[in-house]
């Protein structure tokens, strides 16, 4: 299939999740995993209709949005954040997802402040616990989140979790429900905050998530195909 087909065939799939969660369609984004592939899948992708694009690195997103000016895509971080890498992801990137951590919140809001701008955030949360991913732990998004909503010159809009990878995608089904709980929990906490987002689900598993209250899913290989060799 090219991309066309392929990108058709996960709309389909997210219709028919959303029907069997009850839930409206339109209340669900697809976003575009696009690490290490080519300005001209990107560009396919955008002529069969994807408009949000998540890239992993500061740099490659830097050339590739320059490359894809003329597009009106939404830019997303959804790769871990240094700090030394904030003023360039601030001029970069539409949204990041992947706020874990006070520093990284911090210097975001400053370097956003600077250019006279609110950036729209996710917390990125490690709902699994697992010593080799980034996210903040489950007991310690309450402080972080009100960290970042004091923070002026960012909007913390939902929550972000990469969660285990299991062959079974039901395998990872608590793992989406707990993200959803830990949001509902944070609007009780912070009625003033805009928190309507759930970035969670990928190419395998994505359907899962949408059940469970995904509003973006985050697909790379099942719209692009397989990422080139390193």
């Amino acid at each position: 299939m090219d991309i066309k087909e392929r990108f058709s065939l996960i709309k389909e799939k997210v219709i028919e999740a959303c029907k069997r969660a009850g839930r409206d369609p339109g209340e669900v984004k697809i976003l575009g995993a696009s690490k290490k592939q080519t300005v001209e899948k990107i560009r396919a992708a955008y002529e069969a209709g994807l408009r949000l694009i998540g890239e992993n690195y500061v740099q490659e997103a830097r050339e590739k949005r320059e490359a894809l000016s003329d597009l009106a895509l939404e830019w997303h971080l959804i790769g871990p954040l240094q700090t030394n890498k904030a003023k360039q992801a601030v001029k970069i990137f539409d949204l990041i997802e992947t706020v874990d951590r006070p520093s990284v919140a911090k210097e975001l809001a400053k370097r956003a402040e600077k250019l006279g701008r609110k950036l729209p955030v996710f917390i990125e949360v490690n709902v699994g616990g697992e010593e080799t991913k980034a996210g903040v732990a489950p007991e310690e998004l309450f402080s972080l989140a009100e960290l970042v909503i004091s923070l002026s010159a960012l909007e913390l809009q939902g929550l972000m979790t990469l969660p285990p990878y299991r062959e079974d995608p039901e395998e990872v089904r608590p793992f989406f429900a707990k993200l959803r709980g830990l949001l509902e929990e944070l609007k009780e906490r912070f009625p003033e905050a805009p928190l309507f987002e759930l970035s969670m689900g990928m190419s395998h598993d994505f359907e899962v998530a949408i059940e469970e209250g995904a509003t973006i899913v985050r697909v790379g290989t099942a719209l692009f195909g397989p990422r080139p060799p390193k």
